[in-house]
């Protein structure tokens, strides 16, 4: 590994053009992950259970597309742009085409056959191809454009803000196009899909034009630094499934992510038809995808003083039985009141979206714990593992959101819900969330060992490892 001198250093331009290579990535994905059931469903009237099983189906193509694409990358040769931000050029185009794609209305109007031949095609080659490829080598680029642990925590800092303009704007402004006041009644206006969609592609596309051109891979990776083989391949597949048998921290982390992702990603989903549907307005979706955002900007300055203070796994525990009170609370009460709703639900995502802000510091104390145990560093090994718990939370997910529609007895384009779709509607949005924050704060209390006594002890532990070496040098 080498060090390219001949570039400016590393700056705020390289922040900014990480920034807007997240927000590039969250304007199909977030898009997609907040109203594809919704369009699916509503519009090209494609059955929930249905849009389950695909989004189940393409969210474990997706954990090997994941992995593929990374052996690519560390198999092939590096271009004169680099070794990551050359596919950046390379595949943004088929991001933001087959995301467009997604997202024509006029599908509506095909035969049944060829609407659905036509949705599991373009949602596979967006999710589980086109976005990997770029997605994959935008995340590893961190690493090369700058070696300083500073600059790399400043770059997360940025693609985090990235991610969150994304949720922000697509959450504030997406239903208030979509929908419109019919007779009292909110009525999807199908083409607005189509227009939102092609105004964020090329916003997209234009945003990895700037993360491709300011950002610079500094570090340069020899090609015969990562050399792989069949026999290798094998090595890392027995690496990953020893690495879940032997961490014990790490098995229980990858539950909660599990937990987590379902709750979280199938809340999401059905968001559109509690608001539009149990309330009748659009307003409070709009108004209910900020508030997670909001949230998390708000908790953010006290995040580092809460756990240096209580802990991670003590104060996340603690977060996360107060979610739990509250959606049960809404689940007994039968809130009818929006505003009485979305008071109750900002409390509930100020300590769950803190649980969201620190969850990445609870691997780091699992790969330090492992390290300590093993003598051996584990990092990226730990780190795929997590990774690939956190895409079957996301098939879980994907298909759970579908399935539930059909359970509830949700129909699509009728004037009205029935009382009892509409109650049962409530009852799940309410009670998963309810449930899942309960569960993680009992594995998060009870069975994850890693206290904040524990942390310090290894913090101790890794500090006289450190030091022996260099006094043995003296």
């Amino acid at each position: 590994m080498r060090f390219n001198n001949g570039n400016r250093e590393f700056g705020l331009i390289d922040k900014i053009a990480y920034l807007c290579g997240d927000l590039a990535n969250d304007l199909t994905f977030i898009m997609a992950a907040f109203f594809l059931m919704l369009f699916y469903t509503n519009v090209l009237e494609i059955p929930g259970y249905v849009v389950g099983l695909l989004f189940l189906s393409a969210r474990v193509i997706d954990a090997f597309t994941d992995i593929g694409m990374g052996r690519l990358l560390d198999t092939s040769k590096a271009g004169k742009d680099g070794r990551f931000r050359t596919w950046i050029k390379r595949a943004s185009p088929f991001v933001c085409i087959t995301g467009f794609l997604m997202f024509v209305y006029v599908v509506k109007d095909w035969a049944y056959p060829l609407k659905l031949a036509y949705v599991v095609v373009t949602y596979i080659l967006w999710g589980s191809f086109s976005y990997t490829a770029v997605n994959i080598p935008y995340g590893s680029m961190a690493t090369v454009i700058s070696a300083k642990p500073e600059d790399r925590a400043a770059l997360s800092g940025f693609r985090a803000i990235g991610a969150n303009i994304a949720i922000l704007l697509i959450t504030s402004i997406v239903p208030l196009l979509i929908y419109k006041e019919i007779d009292g009644k909110q009525v999807i206006q199908p083409e607005m899909f189509t227009v939102i969609m092609a105004v964020f592609t090329i916003l997209a596309f234009i945003l990895y034009q700037i993360c491709y051109r300011f950002t610079i891979e500094r570090i340069k990776l020899p090609d015969t630094e990562r050399q792989h083989s069949k026999q290798s391949c094998v090595k890392d597949v027995t690496s990953i499934f020893s690495g879940i048998k032997s961490n014990r921290p790490l098995q229980i982390f990858i539950l909660v992510a599990i937990i987590l992702l379902l709750s979280s990603l199938s809340t999401g989903t059905l968001n559109p038809y509690l608001y539009i549907d149990y309330f009748n307005n659009k307003l409070g979706l709009s108004i209910g995808g900020i508030i997670p955002v909001a949230c998390t900007f708000a908790m953010v300055p006290f995040a580092p003083m809460l756990v240096k203070r209580f802990g991670k796994k003590e104060s996340a525990a603690v977060g996360m039985l107060i979610t739990s009170v509250i959606y049960f609370a809404l689940f007994i009460l039968r809130v009818e009141n929006l505003w009485a709703y979305l008071v109750l639900i900002t409390i509930a995502a100020l300590t769950f979206n803190y649980f969201m802000i620190i969850i990445w510091a609870f691997i780091a104390d699992i790969i330090d714990n492992q390290y300590l145990k093993s003598n051996v560093r584990e990092d990226g090994t730990i780190y795929s593992v997590y990774s690939f718990a956190r895409k079957l939370g996301q098939a879980l997910a994907g298909g759970l959101g579908g399935f539930v529609l059909s359970f509830v007895g949700y129909t699509a384009n009728v004037p009205k819900q029935s009382p009892e779709t509409l109650e049962h509607i409530y009852n799940v949005a309410t009670l998963i969330p309810a449930i899942s924050a309960l569960l993680i704060f009992i594995i998060l209390q009870y069975w994850y060992p890693l206290s904040k006594s524990m942390v310090e002890k290894n913090m101790s532990e890794l500090a006289m490892r450190t030091l022996q070496p260099n006094q043995n040098n003296q």
